[in-house]
């Protein structure tokens, strides 16, 4: 198993804060099933002011590029990504296109 960590922010807007959290308390069940699919067994996300941190736990085979592709051809995983781009902008260092950054492990205890 392996683990992924993740960042983004959010708009610095505390309404569009809260709605986002509210999403994100009832998931829709098309999004948690492409979720479990893709490989992906564990996911939280974490927010400190409008920073979020995503952690995700893969099985062996798990393929962000896969994942990309089959989040590409699901029209609702597609709806969802376009609504949370509402609330969701890219970190001043993100490549153009880029939502989540993966981020480096720099210690481990």
């Amino acid at each position: 198993m392996r683990k992924y960590v993740l960042a983004l922010d959010l708009k610095d807007d505390p309404k569009l804060i809260e709605e986002y959290e509210k999403y994100h308390q009832e998931v829709w069940p098309e999004i948690v099933e492409s979720i479990k699919e893709s490989g992906i067994s564990a996911m939280e996300i974490y927010r400190f002011s409008n920073r979020l941190v995503m952690c995700m736990q893969v099985e062996e085979g798990f393929s962000f590029e896969q994942k990309a592709k089959a989040d590409a051809e699901n029209p609702k995983v597609q709806e969802w990504e376009t609504l949370m781009w509402k609330y969701q902008q890219a970190l001043p260092t993100a490549k153009p296109g880029e939502k989540w950054v993966l981020m480096d492990k720099i210690f481990s205890l």
